[in-house]
């Protein structure tokens, strides 16, 4: 039993059309998935990553028109790190001065170079220059604005999060004892934890007691997902969730691309464990992802209602 590290990633954000343009267009994401809020129809669930949709690629966003800004606090994720080749940060910072995205300079944590930017609703995200390799080969990101993003300057997914919260000790502990991280390192009030998988197995704990509590909204990360084998593994780690760290667990939840259970971590940041099974091409073709509206099963008979709803893309 041990977590390869992070799943995924899901987020809130305004209008629907602008954040696809930006997760595609901009950062050259591929649409891995476009389907609905599986608990509010009415709204989208749009999963962004590699061509392939692997696990530790994922940034999933539940995108409402008209929500308000939402505010960063102690108890949630405060940055999504992406992993980039090591040689494209000059060329990530001219393309978000060229395509008017807040940034800030090139700074170094543990060591390594990063470059912290915003997307439309103000949700902290990282460039980080990684030697890491694509999950899926060469190229594995999908190129925006027809190939002006070259396939050794992609995106290779999720180097890691940063976790904003009290103190480090709670939190440490699940991810060491249920999850399998090992503490790298301490850079001022960060501590890095790592699973040891190559795309998603960062976690840095930011430890600022006294901050202010988060107001959930357009800009702010809803929930972490990190990875189980199957079924078995994702069983063992409740088993110890529940038994030796007293968190509640929720029952186990089909997903259709993966199954869940969610539970608060003592730092109140709300964690999911996911399967990678089945995984994105259970209803469309692998070479096709992303390519129509997909439905749970209980939705489908009210298609019609519900695209009919749906803000058009």
């Amino acid at each position: 039993m041990k977590s390869a590290g992070i799943h995924h990633v899901t987020a809130i954000a305004g209008p629907a059309a602008r954040n696809l343009d930006f997760y595609t267009r901009v950062l050259g994401l591929a649409l891995v998935k476009k389907t609905v809020n599986f608990d509010d129809p009415s709204a989208y669930h749009l999963y962004f990553g590699d061509a392939a949709g692997a696990p530790g690629t994922i940034v999933t966003f539940f995108p409402f028109e008209h929500a308000a800004p939402g505010r960063v606090g102690v108890g949630e994720v405060e940055e999504i790190m992406l992993a980039v080749p090591a040689a494209s940060l000059g060329f990530w910072s001219h393309r978000l001065i060229e395509k008017g995205v807040e940034h800030g300079g090139i700074e170094k944590r543990f060591s390594e170079s990063v470059l912290p930017f915003k997307d439309p609703d103000g949700m902290r995200l990282s460039f980080v220059a990684t030697a890491a390799e694509p999950a899926n080969g060469p190229a594995a990101g999908a190129a925006g604005d027809d190939a002006a993003i070259p396939s050794d300057s992609a995106i290779l997914g999720i180097h890691g999060v940063s976790l904003l919260i009290e103190e480090e000790a709670p939190t440490a502990a699940i991810l060491t004892d249920v999850f399998g991280f090992d503490k790298e390192g301490t850079d001022g009030s960060r501590h890095r934890y790592t699973s040891g998988a190559a795309i998603g197995g960062i976690v840095d704990l930011h430890a600022v007691g006294g901050f202010l509590k988060p107001r959930p909204g357009r800009g702010s990360v809803h929930h972490l997902a990190f990875r189980a084998a199957n079924d078995a593994d994702q069983a063992a780690m409740t088993a110890k969730l529940s038994g030796e760290h007293g968190r509640e667990v929720t029952e186990q939840k089909d997903r259709k691309y993966f199954r869940s259970v969610y539970f608060r971590e003592p730092g109140h940041v709300l964690f999911e464990i996911a399967t990678d099974a089945p995984g994105f091409a259970v209803d469309e073709p692998a070479g096709a992802l992303g390519a129509g509206l997909m439905l749970p099963d209980q939705y489908e008979p009210l298609r019609e209602r519900i695209e009919a709803t749906l803000p058009e893309l």
